[in-house]
């Protein structure tokens, strides 16, 4: 497939990812109001709780001060200008899906920062057990855009490629 068409579903594949993300904390914020109902339990694995992000990935750098969103949101979005290059030169559809997935999930939480200083997460998995409830970090779904993303590009690097034949 030639890089033009896998660069658009690069795109397509990123624009869906923030269009979902967007509409979903759109939904979470002002129509269900979660900032005011803080948990609501769905069912025994899983709850949407209101968390206001000042970090990265699991609260990481959550203590940069009160210029982290800005400093965060440019680190991400110089990521994102990466990602496009990559994007540019990738060769497999699911590596052009896999970066538009992980660039559209970066673009949305930054706009979350850029718009509220903080990432809007909610979804909130978790698993009673006989050592206890198992509890995942909230989350939201530009984070597991991002996850799955990158896991599908690591998956995919283990998988030999065919040699490129000389032009």
């Amino acid at each position: 497939m030639n890089r033009n068409r896998l660069t658009l579903f690069g795109v397509l594949a990123a624009l869906v990812v923030l269009g979902a993300d967007q509409a979903s904390k759109w939904w979470i914020l002002s129509v269900l109001d979660l900032p005011t109902l803080r948990q609501i339990e769905v069912n025994r694995y899983f709850n949407l709780t209101m968390v206001w992000n000042h970090g990265v990935t699991f609260g990481l750098l959550n203590g940069l001060g009160q210029w982290s969103h800005f400093i965060l949101a440019a680190i991400a979005m110089a990521v994102v200008v990466a990602l496009g290059v990559w994007l540019r030169r990738s060769e497999s559809t699911l590596v052009a899906l896999s970066i538009g997935a992980i660039a559209g999930g970066a673009v949305g939480n930054v706009i979350d920062r850029l718009r509220f200083g903080a990432v809007v997460d909610f979804l909130h998995a978790h698993v009673d057990t006989i050592w206890g409830d198992l509890s995942w970090y909230v989350f939201n779904v530009a984070d597991a855009a991002i996850v799955c993303g990158v896991v599908i590009l690591a998956i995919d690097s283990q998988w030999p490629r065919a040699p490129k034949s000389p032009p």
